[in-house]
């Protein structure tokens, strides 16, 4: 009985330990592949703009989560504004009619979320 406990624990424990990390960052193809679920009528070549623009921001969200070494308040403003530049050139790849659509998705804030 004490054995099924202890694994049990060290189960509850694990899993514990993983969702403190938060959860993992999803790769272009991943994000793209999300949008074209949310956004109807994204065509091959939009969805290969998309993935550099999403190449981009991963690159440059690891350069920025680097540089804040462990402090990331610091990085927070900094992270806003290459979320909006982000959001301005995903939409610059997309028709009017999918902009609106995109607008309409929830956004991420501070406390995080879907996009």
């Amino acid at each position: 009985m004490k054995k099924v406990m202890l694994v049990c624990a060290l189960a509850l424990g694990l899993s514990a330990a993983s969702f403190a990390q938060g959860p993992p960052r999803r790769t272009p193809d991943e994000q793209v592949t999300q949008l074209k679920t949310q956004i109807t009528g994204i065509t091959d070549a939009q969805a290969a703009k998309l993935k550099l623009v999403y190449e981009a921001q991963g690159k440059k969200r690891d350069s920025l989560m680097a540089k804040a070494n462990g402090d990331f308040q610091s990085v927070m403003p900094e992270m806003q504004k290459m979320r909006e530049a982000n959001s301005a050139q995903v939409k610059a790849v997309l028709t009017a009619e999918q902009q609106a659509a995109f607008d309409k998705l929830p956004q991420r804030g501070p406390g995080g979320g879907p996009r």
